[in-house]
């Protein structure tokens, strides 16, 4: 009876994991952002690059011994100034031309740029120990 019972159990997941397995998402189906891609920067003088891209961000939660995933994505930046270590960035808000960031770094603040789409060109601010510097980004 317990083998009867396993297998009738395993016809019922087989056709269920049909319909659960059609529903993920992955980093191919993100619709596509203008800050999306490869920058070459000037922060300051210096030469930097920018990076953003969409990553796969699977979940899986537990409780009571039951278990539930999702499929979804995130959006993750990274920057590296002058050739140094990538170091993260979040996106804190985005429309059609302006982008807010969260630089991740050791002393974390907000950046902004506004772009052209005409020039393909990004102009905007990073912040520094209180202080604003010119950031300029052309997309690659």
């Amino acid at each position: 009876m317990k083998n009867l019972n396993k297998w009738l159990l395993g016809l019922a997941i087989v056709p269920v994991s049909f319909f659960v397995g059609a529903s993920h998402a992955s980093a191919s189906q993100a619709v596509s952002q203008w800050y999306f891609g490869l920058w070459n920067c000037n922060i300051d003088g210096r030469p930097a690059q920018m990076q953003w891209y969409v990553v796969d961000d699977p979940q899986t939660t537990c409780s009571g011994g039951v278990c539930s995933s999702s499929s979804g994505v995130r959006v993750v930046g990274r920057f590296s100034d002058n050739r140094s270590p990538w170091v993260r960035l979040a996106k804190r808000y985005s429309n059609a031309s302006e982008l807010g960031i969260r630089y991740l770094g050791n002393e974390q603040d907000n950046w902004y740029l506004k772009y052209n789409s005409n020039t393909r060109l990004a102009k905007g601010w990073t912040t520094w120990r209180g202080n604003r510097y010119p950031l300029q980004c052309q997309k690659r």
